[in-house]
């Protein structure tokens, strides 16, 4: 069976526009989430590293590392400032003495969800124009994108 181009599956027109919508609404809500990280003591990039530990559990500097596209060693001392805050702790593994991973410490899990809270609010009162219809077929089609992204 042939491959089909993305031109004969979906006009380029469209494709460049929902390409277009999508980097637009990106950098909105990363300008919001800026706005509401101001609020707090921490930066942009250690937001984004407490919340993949909040997501995703302890891990290794060398995970995080990867998850935030970041050398081992700018992570380090990411790690270094938020271990100073309180925000995150070293701890050994339990079956390798020889791997250390990052645990997210109360505070840290405590200015994530406050974060988050706000930022799902701002989203809700975007999205109190929209029917519930338009809001359950965006969350699909998002989903959808998102698992087609992966």
């Amino acid at each position: 069976m042939e491959t089909k181009s993305v031109q004969e599956l979906h006009p380029r027109e469209v494709v460049a526009d929902i390409e277009k919508d999508l980097r637009y609404i990106s950098g909105l809500i990363k300008q919001k989430g800026r706005e509401i990280l101001s609020q707090y003591t921490i930066t942009p990039p250690q937001f984004v590293a407490l919340q993949w530990l909040f997501e995703a559990g302890d891990m290794t500097i060398g995970e995080l590392s990867n998850k935030m596209y970041l050398a081992c060693s700018t992570t380090t001392d990411l790690i270094d400032r938020m271990e100073r805050s309180s925000l995150v702790v070293r701890v050994k593994d339990e079956h390798d003495r020889r791997v250390v991973r990052i645990h997210l410490l109360e505070e840290g899990e405590r200015i994530i969800e406050e974060v988050i809270k706000k930022r799902q609010h701002d989203l809700n009162d975007v999205l109190s124009g929209f029917t519930e219809d338009e809001v359950t077929s965006l969350a699909k089609v998002l989903n959808k994108l998102h698992g087609e992204m992966k």
